[in-house]
């Protein structure tokens, strides 16, 4: 199947409360134990979002999301209820919510990023040509651009505001935001958001190196990737958001690999190369994508998906 379905730039439920809409994630109010995430064909980049829907991206991600949910849910569980999205809308609100939503434990989320990095480049590729270093975690000298790390490493950063850039932070200033913004929910559990904010960190190693390995063998390497965690009343941590898609992650052929060199993507990578190549000062209003540079980012989509599933994509309703 290609990404040939109408898409959604914004939905509009009105059956159901709006809490908010990030970048890319309409959420709506169920009750007061469940969300109704919908993801919509947004794209963003260096957090400000294109101003050019990606057909059908919304129902990519929530597939995929949804089947490491499933295949990693031994290690952590997530945020899945397992509740049709469409039997919590209006009838005529359904068409925006099949294939591109979930209902969703209502949870607090931590207030970092879950950053794990598997290989050198990117913004931590900078780094070490600076600092020998990648978020102040020391590696040996003389590694090449894209090279394996000897270790994945975790490397927490900010949730900036829509518009706003993410920023690295150490795991000792994570801890503080954890324990800042979770002393209320974890009152009474006999767990602090330090020990959370390690438990988080714990889980997202853990998370990365199953499913890397995992997708090796699929012909994809898992170069970085972002998780988020939530904690219910009892402290207990979930996976939560989205995980290991193609907005959130990394993802190079595994047969075109090449240390030294500047690995071919299969992500929002593509989109951000070609915005590199403009005179954008990365800052709303985005520039629109031409259509070429559109049809090719659907196209690495679907096939990160297929590849990784082995699947075609659904046949969602019109």
């Amino acid at each position: 199947m290609s990404l040939s379905l109408s898409p959604v730039f914004e939905t509009t439920i009105r059956s159901l409360p709006l809490i908010s809409r990030g970048k890319v994630r309409d959420i709506y109010a169920v009750d007061a134990d469940k969300l109704l995430i919908v993801t919509t064909d947004r794209l963003s980049a260096f957090d400000v979002i294109l101003p050019d829907p990606l057909p059908g991206k919304g129902q990519v991600l929530t597939a995929l999301a949804d089947f490491w949910f499933r295949k990693l849910a031994h290690i952590i569980p997530n945020q899945l209820t397992g509740i049709a999205p469409q039997s919590v809308v209006a009838p005529e609100e359904a068409a925006q919510v099949i294939g591109r939503a979930v209902v969703a434990r209502r949870l607090q989320p931590l207030p970092i990023e879950a950053v794990v990095r598997g290989y050198l480049i990117g913004s931590g590729w900078k780094d070490y040509q600076q600092t020998g270093a990648v978020c102040g975690l020391p590696l040996p000298a003389g590694l090449k651009l894209a090279a394996r790390l000897p270790e994945p490493l975790f490397t927490p950063a900010t949730k900036a505001e829509i518009g706003a850039h993410d920023e690295n932070i150490s795991f000792v200033e994570a801890q503080k935001h954890c324990a800042t913004v979770l002393a209320n929910v974890l009152q009474g559990t006999g767990k602090s958001g330090e020990a959370i904010c390690g438990e988080a960190r714990d889980a997202a190693l853990a998370l990365y190196r199953e499913a890397a390995a995992y997708a090796l063998g699929r012909g994809i390497i898992i170069a970085d990737t972002k998780f988020e965690f939530g904690v219910d009343a009892a402290g207990t941590l979930y996976l939560i958001d989205e995980a290991l898609t193609p907005d959130s992650s990394r993802f190079w052929s595994a047969d075109s690999y090449r240390e030294g060199e500047n690995p071919a993507s299969f992500d929002k990578q593509f989109v951000r190369d070609y915005l590199e190549t403009l005179d954008w000062n990365k800052k709303a209003p985005a520039p629109r994508l031409p259509a070429e540079i559109a049809a090719k980012t659907s196209q690495k989509y679907v096939e990160s998906y297929e590849r990784l599933t082995g699947e075609k994509l659904p046949d969602w309703p019109a």
